[in-house]
C-alpha cells in the first residue's frame, strides 16, 4: 500500500495511504463527491498550503461541472470510499490552484468568492489579479510548481440522492428554480417568517447572478436576467427591514440604485432604512425622490415623512434632556 505508482495520467503519481472499501464508485454527470484534502508544497518541509479540516467543512465536487482544478475530479475518480491517498501533481495540473484556493478561503471566511472578479474566463481573471490577497498564493501565481494533494474520500452520491446546490445546477435548472424560490419566499412572508423568506429570495438571486456572469453586462441576455433579479432583491430588502437589518438594506438598495437610479421602490426602502438609523437628511432626500419618480406613492411618502418628523422631534427632546442632565450633574461636582 506504500508503493508509489503512476495513474494513467501524465504528470501524476499516486500513493495509497489507507485502503478504501468496495469497488470504485460508478460516477455519472451530477454525482457528488465529498472529501477532505490537504495541499502541500513539494519541498523538504512539505509546507502545508491548505487543509480543509481547518475550516471544519469537507469539500464537495460535482462530476461534470467544470471544477476549475480539473485534475481533482480525475484523482477522486481513482479512489474508493474511505480511501486516503497522496497525489503528486506536476505543474501542468496545478496552474489554477491559487485561484481555486483563493475562492475556497474566501468562502471559509464568509466572503464572496467572486469579489473583485472581472467578467472574463477563469484564466483571464487569474492574470487580472495584482494580488490574491494571500502571500503564499501570490507566490504560487508568480512561480507555478508541482503540488501534493492528500485526499480522503468520504462518500459519493448520485444526482437523485441529494438536494442540488444552486451552483451545481444547469442553466435550465437555475431558471426553473427561480420562480419556485420566489413563490416559497412569498408564502413565508405571509406567515411572517422573514428570515426564512429572505433566504429563499437570496438563493434565487444567486441563481440569476451565476447566469448573469456568463452574459455580457447590459446586453439583452444580461438585462433579461437583471429584470428578474431586481424584484427579488427588493423583496429581500423588505425582509431585512422587518428583521431590523437596516445597514444591510442600505448596502443592497444602494448597489441596486447604482444600476437603476430610477427605481422608486428601492429609494423607498433605502429611505426607511436611513430613517431607522437616524439619517434624517438622507431619508428625506430619498423619500422626495420617490414622490418625484412615482406620484402614486406620494401618500405613502407623506405618511413616512410625518412619522420621521415626529421621531426626530422626540429624539431631539430626549437628547436635550439627556444633555441638560449631564450638564447639571457636572455642575454639582
Amino acid at each position: 500500500m506504500e508503493e508509489t505508482y503512476l495513474l494513467n495520467v501524465e504528470g501524476v503519481k499516486k500513493k495509497i495511504l489507507h485502503g478504501g472499501r468496495g469497488e470504485l464508485p460508478k460516477l455519472q454527470d451530477g454525482s457528488k463527491m465529498t472529501f477532505h484534502f490537504q495541499t502541500l508544497k513539494d519541498d523538504f518541509e512539505r509546507t502545508v498550503i491548505d487543509d480543509s479540516r481547518d475550516a471544519g467543512i469537507p469539500m464537495e465536487i460535482i462530476v461534470g461541472k467544470m471544477f476549475k482544478l480539473e485534475i481533482w475530479e480525475t484523482l477522486l475518480s481513482s479512489m474508493r470510499i474511505g480511501e486516503v491517498a497522496e497525489f503528486w501533481c506536476d505543474t501542468i495540473h496545478t496552474g489554477m490552484y491559487a485561484l481555486v484556493s483563493r475562492g475556497m478561503r474566501r468562502i471559509a471566511e464568509g466572503r464572496d468568492p467572486l469579489e473583485g472578479q472581472k467578467h472574463r474566463c477563469g484564466m483571464g481573471n487569474m492574470f487580472d489579479y495584482h494580488s490574491t490577497g494571500y502571500d503564499d498564493l501570490d507566490e504560487l501565481q508568480r512561480t507555478p510548481q508541482p503540488l501534493i494533494f492528500i485526499m480522503e474520500l468520504f462518500r459519493v452520491e448520485e444526482p437523485s440522492a441529494y438536494k442540488r446546490d444552486t451552483w451545481a445546477m444547469s442553466k435550465e435548472e437555475k431558471l426553473a428554480a427561480v420562480p419556485v424560490l420566489h413563490s416559497e419566499g412569498n408564502r413565508l412572508v405571509l406567515r411572517r417568517e422573514f428570515k426564512q423568506a429572505a433566504a429563499k429570495y437570496q438563493e434565487a438571486v444567486i441563481c440569476l447572478r451565476n447566469l448573469q456572469a456568463k452574459e455580457k453586462p447590459w446586453e439583452d441576455g444580461w438585462l433579461k436576467l437583471e429584470s428578474l433579479v431586481t424584484p427579488l432583491v427588493l423583496n429581500y430588502c423588505q425582509c431585512q427591514l422587518e428583521l431590523g437589518e437596516y445597514y444591510e438594506v442600505l448596502e443592497h438598495t444602494t448597489e441596486l440604485l447604482q444600476k437603476h437610479n430610477d427605481n422608486a421602490k428601492a429609494y423607498f426602502k433605502r429611505a426607511k432604512a436611513h430613517a431607522a438609523v437616524w439619517n434624517e437628511r438622507e431619508a428625506r432626500e430619498d423619500f422626495m425622490r420617490v414622490a418625484h419618480l412615482d406620484p402614486s406613492m406620494a401618500a405613502a411618502v407623506k405618511k413616512e415623512l410625518k412619522q420621521l418628523g415626529e421621531r426626530m422631534r422626540k429624539k431631539h427632546v430626549e437628547d436635550r434632556k439627556r444633555y441638560q442632565g449631564l450638564f447639571q450633574s457636572r455642575q454639582g461636582l
